[in-house]
Order: structure tokens, then sequence, then C-alpha cells
């Protein structure tokens, strides 16, 4: 499975949740034969902070997949779960999540903006989901997101 066209994708669709007002993070399920079954974007400026993609996964994951059938797809996202999204992906029983850019880097780049933190801790996923199955980040990847993550924080 060729992870950088899915990586491209959710950066693809998190560069139309910042032309769209929000954050930009993008994420998308795929079955293991490479299918994309859902997909979003960042929706938080309808107001509801807890309208990230991956929240969206794990809700279409819950309703539309069997519990066999989630534990053999693959999150593709352009950020590292927060913890908020990284338990609803454990507890719908999803599988792999392979992210182009860490919460490290985020937290990085956010400081060098001088842009105040998250008021939770950007943990790892591995700290988040018990027996994690994760990949990233992904550098040729991850510097299309540091982008757009100064285009939405300079805007």
């Amino acid at each position: 499975m060729n992870y950088e066209q899915y990586l491209n994708r959710a950066v693809e669709l998190a560069e139309k949740a910042l032309n769209n007002g929000n954050e930009p993070f993008g994420s998308l399920l795929v079955d293991i034969e490479g299918n994309i079954l859902f997909e979003d974007y960042n929706r938080i400026s309808s107001g509801d902070a807890t309208a990230h993609p991956e929240i969206a996964i794990a809700k279409w994951a819950a309703t539309h997949l069997t519990p066999d059938e989630r534990k053999h797809t693959i999150v593709f996202t352009s950020g590292e779960h927060c913890p908020m999204c990284a338990t609803a992906h454990a507890l719908v029983g999803l599988d792999k999540i392979v992210y182009a850019s860490s919460s490290k880097q985020l937290s990085q780049w956010l400081e060098a903006m001088n842009v105040a933190p998250a008021p939770f801790k950007n943990l790892p996923i591995e700290s988040v989901i018990r027996d994690a199955h994760v990949e990233g980040p992904f550098e040729a990847v991850s510097s299309k997101i540091k982008k757009l993550q100064i285009r939405y924080h300079q805007q």
C-alpha cells in the first residue's frame, strides 16, 4: 500500500479545512484493499471544538463497519491524533494509524510561532492507546503540514 498517496490526500483535506476557516487537519479511513471508506477534515469553525476528522471517522466506522472490519482498517491523517481522537479510535476498535506530522512537531511549530498551547497535553498516541499500531511522522509530507499550520496561525 502506498502510504504517501493517502497521506497526500490527508494534506489535501487539511488544506480544504484551512480554506473553510478551520485548523488544517484532514483524515481518511482506508480498508485493507486500499479503498477509501470515509474522509473528513477539521470543522471546528462550527463552534464545536470536538469536530475533528478522526472523531467523524470513529463515528462513521461505529455505524457502518462491523467490529471485525474495523480491526482491518488504516486511518491516514495529516497530524497525529490528539488524546480525544486517540481515545475515540481505541473505543471504536480501529486498527492502524499513519500520520504525516507528529504532536511533538506541531507543538514545536506552534511554540516557534508564539501560539499558546492547547488546553490539553499533546501526548503521543502510544501514551493513550494500549498496543497502538502507528507509523509516522513522514518528513516528505510533514513539511506540507507545517506550511498549512503557518498559514492558519498567521491569518
